[in-house]
Order: structure tokens, then sequence, then C-alpha cells
């Protein structure tokens, strides 16, 4: 039996769940309908779906499309790009037929509230990024000129459409430390709700892997700069056995893991085959250059597999920190992979104690329950 209604609009179709963001939205979008809230879920999309998948159909009352819009001329809107191409009239009309408060998934999703004058529905923003920091990251990180100079502008549209916007919520929920101390100092609106990953008990495994392992969506510019990283010092240890694991690589990156013995890149294509590449791994490779709070990543493997070896950017939280190896330069990240080759892997017991106690889904969803309906 429903007992509340809530409008969520998401950046994107969250099928299947498998990058970041759109994990962090389905598996809201799951432990929300599990508590007994009807969801209405609007989507921004390039193309609308000619249907709806099951796993999402089951979990909504209903799913609306709206495309993006494709006008280049957009890049010059003082909005963010990202933003002024997510805004539809439909949208507002079927937000004005249901009086229900609308959780909105990222600042890019919010140009609408520009049209919401009556404010007759409560407001909240899930924030995930600073996105001023996030695509002033892009921009470091990215070599194609052209993409560099879009992801800076970007960036500093964002710095002012952030201040103007985070004020007008109710509430903010903020995925990481760092973000609820930013939120908090400006507009006394954050609250402290970790990412929803999908996970629920700790995988037991073996005490030894085959091989290290490295996975993402090699589209980025943070993901490709970290996977060069990766293969650069795996170069230099032939020994040891390097995976890659992505649908997404440039053929130069093709290129030069094709050079490598001891490197190699396979296909994900499903969670499935994910998993299997975590039960088997020694060790899990999670690097990133820029620091926008926990990575989902990270609980994956963290869930599923053996030991965890990250930089400085994949999370500020200490407790998850204390989970994984630190390794905060080449040097400490190569002497870490030597290290690890050789240990046994005997944590499960000390990760289910913190992770299926203090990450579940379950109580995050009941928090924002909390917040989002009350009177």
């Amino acid at each position: 039996m429903y007992l509340k209604e809530l409008h969520i609009i998401s950046f994107n179709y969250p099928y299947p769940p498998s990058y970041g963001g759109i994990i962090d939205v389905y598996y809201k979008v799951k432990a929300l309908s599990d508590l007994g809230i009807k969801i209405h879920l609007h989507c921004f999309v390039d193309r609308i779906p000619e249907k709806i998948d099951p796993e999402v159909q089951s979990i909504t009352e209903n799913v609306l499309f709206y495309k993006k819009k494709k006008n280049p001329f957009l890049y010059f809107s003082s909005t963010p790009f990202a933003s002024v191409i997510r805004n539809s009239d439909a949208l507002f009309d079927h937000l004005e037929r249901i009086k229900a408060p609308i959780l909105f998934e990222g600042l890019q999703t919010t140009k609408i509230i520009d049209q919401l004058q009556k404010k007759e529905h409560k407001l909240f923003l899930r924030l995930h990024n600073n996105e001023a920091e996030y695509y002033k990251g892009l921009s470091f990180s990215e070599k194609n000129l052209f993409k560099k100079i879009i992801y800076r502008l970007e960036a500093l549209k964002y710095k002012g459409y952030q201040k103007k916007r985070l004020k007008e919520f109710k509430a903010v929920f903020c995925l990481s430390e760092k973000e609820y101390q930013e939120t908090e100092l400006y507009s006394k609106n954050a609250k402290l709700i970790h990412l929803f990953h999908g996970n629920h008990q700790v995988k037991t495994l073996s005490q030894k892997g085959d091989y290290f392992l490295f996975h993402g969506d090699l589209s980025t510019a943070d993901n490709k700069k970290a996977a060069e990283e990766t293969i650069k010092v795996f170069k230099n240890l032939p020994q040891y056995s390097l995976i890659i694991a992505s649908d997404r690589a440039s053929d130069d990156l093709k290129k030069k893991i094709n050079t490598i013995e001891n490197i190699s890149l396979v296909p994900i294509e499903n969670n499935k085959n994910l998993n299997r590449l975590f039960e088997r791994a020694q060790a899990n490779i999670l690097l990133s250059y820029q620091n926008t709070g926990t990575k989902v990543k990270l609980f994956n493997a963290l869930y599923n597999s053996r030991f965890v070896i990250i930089n400085q950017n994949i999370t500020d939280d200490p407790s998850l920190i204390n989970l994984c190896l630190f390794a905060s330069n080449t040097k400490k990240l190569r002497q870490h992979i030597i290290d690890v080759s050789e240990k046994d892997y005997n944590e499960n017991e000390i990760r289910k104690a913190i992770l299926e106690r203090n990450y579940s889904d379950g109580p995050k969803a009941e928090a924002m329950v909390k917040i989002i309906f009350t009177n």
C-alpha cells in the first residue's frame, strides 16, 4: 500500500545502473519504493527508449521521458549547458498535475524551477557533485583543447548557478562530508545521505585472487587519466597481471594495452561479468584526479572483491579509507601492488561489521523519507 507520492527528476534513464550517478538514482528509487513511496520518475534522455525495463517499471508508478535539447547555441547561455538542455514544458505540466514533493537528481535537472512560480511543491535536491569543481577537474584532465575550454566555461557558470539554486530547497542531500560542509556553510539546508549502491552483503571470498583489476568508463577524462597512470605502473611490473575492464576504451588505449604482455582489456557488458572479475581479483586499483566525494566503484569493490588500493580522491570517509590501502603517489601505489600480491585476504568479517551496519541502502531511504515527508 502506497503511503506518499514523490516526483523524481533524473538527468538520465536510470537503467541499467552502470555508472556512478545513475547507480545512485536507480538504487535510491528502489529503496524508496520498498518503503511504500509512490514514485513518479521523470527522465531526460538523448533518445526515448522503446520500452521501460521491468526492473524500473516494478519500482515506479510511472516513467516519463523528455528529450534533451540539441541546440548548440545553448552553449552561450549564462545557465550551465548541462542544465539548460534539461528543461521541458511537458515536464512542468506533469509536475503541476500531481502536487507532490520533487526530488531533483543533480543541479543539471533544476532549470524547471524557474517555471515553478507558485512554489506549491516542496523542493529537494540530491547533490551528486559540486558541479563547479567537477567541471574544473574535467577541464584539468581533458587533453582535447575544445573540450577543455567547454568544461572550464561550464565550471565558471556552475559557480554562480550553485549559489543561486542551493537556497531554494527544503533540504540538499549530499553524498560526501566535503559537499555537506560546503552546502551547510552556504545555505544551511544540507543533509548527509551516503551513496545508494545496491549491495547487500559482503561477499565471502578465498584468501587469494589471480590478478589486479582496474574498471571504469574510459570515455571520461578522469578515468582515462587514471587508466593511463595504472598502465604506466604495471608496464614496469611485468611479473603482475592487470585486467582493465571497460566497455568504452579508445582505439589509442587499445593499441597501447596490446603492446604490454601483462595487461589485458576485457569488456564488462553486464553486472554478472563485472562480479566475476571482482571475485577473482587479488586487488582493485581505484584512482581519481577529481575530489568529488565517495565513488560508487569503491562500494562495489569493497563488497565484492579483495584488497582495494585507492588515492586521495576516491573517498573522504575515514571509515572507508580504513578498509583500503592508501597510495598518495605513484611510488606508494607501486609498493602496495608488490606487497599485496603476497598477502592473504582475511577481511570479510571486518568489512561486514562496517559496511552492512553503516552503509546499507534501507536506512538511507528511511532518513530521506523522514525529511521529505515531515509535516
